[in-house]
C-alpha cells in the first residue's frame, strides 16, 4: 500500500494543489444552495416546492453553459505549456465572444418554456411563486456565461485561486441577500422566494464585475492583455472552441437534463415529493461539486502534460485523480447513510418531506462511485482533447438507461419517489464504465505507470 501512494504521491499533491480552491469554490455554492433552500423551506414549504421546481429546469442551461465553457481550459493549458501567451489571451476573448452568443440563445430557449410552463403537470397552487422567480433566474443566465470564460482561462492557466475568492465573496453576498430579502429585515419587503432570487442575481453579476476588474485593471493577468486585445492568427479558435465545447455541452447537459425531467415526474407524486427531490438534490451536490474540482484539475495537468509532450504522464494523473473522488465518495456515501433521517429536517419542517429525503438518500448513496467514475475519466477525456464521443455515451447513459428505468420503477412498478430515483445509480455507473474505457482506448499508446 505504502509503495502504491509513493508511486502516485507526486500527481496526488499536484491535483490536491489544484482542485481545492476549485473545491473551496463549488463548496462556496453549494453553501449558498443550503441557505436558499433551508431559509426559503422555513418561510414556506410551497416556495421550497417552487425553488425544486424552478432551479432544476435552470440547472440545464447552466450546465450546458457551463459545459461549453470547460472546452477552453483544455485549450489555454496546452498553449501556456507551449508558452504561447498571446494566442491564449486571444482565445479568452474568443471565448467571451461564443458565451454571450451562447448566453442569447439560451435565454430564447428558456424564454419559449416560460410561456409553456403551466402545461408541465405542476400544482396549480405552485404557478404564482415559479413564474417571477423563473424570469429572475432567466435574467442571469448572461452573467454566469462571461463569468464562465474568465474561470476557466485562470483554471486553464492553473490560477484556481482566484476564481476560489471571487465565488467566495459572491456567495457571502447572496446568503446576507437572502437574510435580508427573503423574511424582511433592516426596513426592506418581506419578498419570501423572489428574495432568494434577487439575491442570486445580484451575487452573479457581482462576480462576473471582479473578474472583469481583476482582468483589466490590475496586473494579474498582464501578460495576457497584448494577446487579449490584438493577437491575429491563421487557426480559427473561435470554431475550435465550439467543436470542443459542444460535445462537453451536450454530455453535461444531458446529464443535467436527466436529472430535470425526473423532476417533472416527480412533481406529479405532490409538493412534498418535489421538495423533497429539491433537499436531496442540494444536498448530493456536495459529492458532485467536490468531485468536479478534482476532475477540473485533472483536466488542467493532462492537457498540460499532453502540450509539453509528456504522454507518459498522462494516465498517472487521470488514475491518480480518480484514487481521490473515490476516496471522497466513500466518505460522502458513508456520511449521508448515516444522516439520512436528519436531513430532511435541515431543510424543512414537514414530517412527510424528510421521511421521503430519507427514501431517496439509499439511491443517491449507492451512484456516488459512478458518479466519481464519470467525473474523473470524463474530464480525462476532456484534457486529451478527446471529445466528441462524450455526448455519444451520455445519452446512451442518461437518455436510453437512467429516465427510462426512473419511469419504469417509479411510474410503471409503482415505486413512487424512490422508484424514479433508482434510475441514477444505473445511468451514472454506466456513463462512469463507458467513459474509463473511451480512456483506456485512447491512451493504450501511452505508456503505463501502473494500472488502477
Amino acid at each position: 500500500m505504502r509503495n502504491f501512494i509513493n508511486r502516485y504521491k507526486q500527481n496526488y499533491i499536484e491535483l490536491l494543489k489544484l482542485g481545492i480552491p476549485i473545491m473551496i469554490g463549488q463548496l462556496g455554492i453549494i453553501i449558498v444552495g443550503f441557505a436558499d433552500n433551508i431559509m426559503v423551506g422555513h418561510h414556506t414549504s410551497e416556495e421550497l416546492a417552487a425553488a425544486s421546481f424552478v432551479n432544476n429546469l435552470f440547472n440545464l442551461p447552466i450546465m450546458f453553459g457551463m459545459g461549453f465553457s470547460l472546452g477552453l481550459t483544455p485549450l489555454i493549458g496546452a498553449l501556456v505549456a507551449k508558452n504561447h501567451v498571446a494566442k491564449a489571451g486571444q482565445s479568452l476573448r474568443y471565448s467571451l465572444y461564443t458565451n454571450f452568443i451562447l448566453s442569447l440563445c439560451l435565454i430564447l430557449i428558456m424564454t419559449v418554456v416560460y410561456f409553456n410552463i403551466e402545461k408541465m403537470g405542476q400544482p396549480e397552487d405552485l404557478y404564482p411563486l415559479i413564474k417571477p422567480y423563473y424570469l429572475v433566474q432567466l435574467s442571469g443566465l448572461v452573467f454566469i456565461m462571461l463569468f464562465n470564460s474568465f474561470k476557466q482561462f485562470a483554471d486553464g492557466i492553473m490560477d484556481t485561486r482566484t476564481s476560489m475568492f471571487i465565488l467566495l465573496s459572491g456567495n457571502v453576498l447572496n446568503i446576507i441577500g437572502n437574510y435580508i430579502l427573503i423574511f424582511g429585515h433592516i426596513g426592506m419587503p418581506e419578498l419570501g422566494l423572489l428574495g432568494a432570487g434577487i439575491s442570486t442575481l445580484t451575487s452573479r453579476i457581482s462576480n462576473l464585475l471582479l473578474f472583469i476588474f481583476i482582468f483589466f485593471f490590475t496586473t494579474r493577468y498582464s501578460r495576457f492583455k497584448k494577446g487579449f486585445y490584438h493577437y491575429k492568427d491563421k487557426e480559427n479558435t473561435f470554431s475550435f472552441l465550439v467543436k470542443s465545447g459542444l460535445p462537453i455541452a451536450l454530455q453535461m447537459g444531458m446529464e443535467t437534463g436527466a436529472f430535470n425531467l425526473s423532476v417533472i415526474m416527480m412533481g406529479w407524486f405532490g409538493s412534498a415529493a418535489l421538495a423533497a427531490h429539491q433537499v436531496v438534490a442540494t444536498f448530493t451536490t456536495i459529492g458532485f461539486m467536490l468531485y468536479y474540482g478534482i476532475g477540473a484539475a485533472t483536466t488542467i495537468l493532462v492537457s498540460n502534460a499532453g502540450g509539453a509532450g509528456r504522454y507518459t504522464d498522462i494516465k498517472p494523473i487521470a488514475n491518480a485523480g480518480f484514487h481521490i473522488i473515490l476516496t471522497m465518495s466513500l466518505f460522502i456515501a458513508l456520511l449521508m447513510l448515516f444522516l439520512r433521517e436528519h436531513i430532511g429536517y435541515l431543510f424543512t419542517d414537514s414530517d412527510e418531506v424528510s421521511h421521503i429525503v430519507a427514501l431517496l438518500i439509499i439511491p443517491t448513496v449507492v451512484y456516488q462511485f459512478g458518479d466519481g467514475l464519470q467525473v474523473a475519466y470524463a474530464n480525462a477525456l476532456r484534457g486529451v482533447g478527446d471529445m466528441k464521443p462524450m455526448a455519444v455515451i451520455a445519452f446512451i447513459s442518461y437518455f436510453m438507461i437512467s429516465l427510462p428505468c426512473g419511469y419504469l420503477f417509479g411510474v410503471i412498478f409503482d415505486g413512487g419517489p424512490m422508484g424514479i430515483w433508482w434510475g441514477f445509480p444505473l445511468g451514472l455507473t454506466t456513463a462512469g464504465c463507458l467513459f474509463y474505457a473511451r480512456f483506456r482506448y485512447k491512451t493504450k499508446s501511452f505508456d503505463s505507470v501502473m494500472a488502477i
